[in-house]
């Protein structure tokens, strides 16, 4: 075991995603409104303070290609999107037309209770296979991930919380 840690920002480099980011833009400082003209002619008019934060910080910019999701990642969460939402979404519709069919054929009395919760069911289903295949998808360009990526998953919904966090304790 090595007694020595990592730094901080070595440590989370290695966990930032290829797309993400190295540094964060910093909120630009909230500048004071300019003084508001009164009646009286005979004040002087105060000049309105000089941030010295604002030019001491250099703006490191971010194009829009490093914020940018890569193209195969998004095709990979675009196809599991379509799965996962996809097959539950077209059950709830089956839904309505096995449905019309029983009861047109009177094969047997169906209530109409039972076709909306099955029809709901399916397409709360599909709700969450978006979810699902986003988070599911592997966000590292490289690496394709599993067929049903449950470990992706894990990896993805634990950074997701994490960044959750990260932007409560800043509030």
């Amino acid at each position: 075991m090595s007694t020595e840690q990592e730094p901080a920002s070595e440590a989370s480099q290695r966990e930032r995603l290829p797309f993400e980011p190295a540094k964060k833009r910093q909120k630009p400082a909230k500048k004071t409104p300019a003084p508001v003209e009164t009646a009286d002619k005979n004040r002087k008019k105060t000049p309105a303070p000089v941030e010295t934060a604002d030019k001491n910080r250099k703006k490191t910019p971010v194009s829009k290609e490093e914020m940018a999701i890569p193209a195969a990642v998004s095709q990979r969460m675009a196809r599991r999107m379509a799965f996962f939402c996809g097959i539950p979404t077209a059950l709830g519709m089956s839904t309505f037309v096995a449905s019309y069919i029983i009861l047109t054929n009177a094969w047997f009395d169906l209530p109409n209770i039972a076709v909306v919760l099955v029809s709901m069911g399916f397409f709360g289903l599909g709700v969450l296979g978006l979810t699902y295949g986003v988070l599911s998808a592997s966000w590292d360009e490289d690496v394709a991930g599993s067929l049903w990526g449950f470990q992706e998953f894990t990896t993805n919904f634990g950074r997701m919380t994490a960044a959750w966090r990260a932007s409560r304790q800043k509030n």
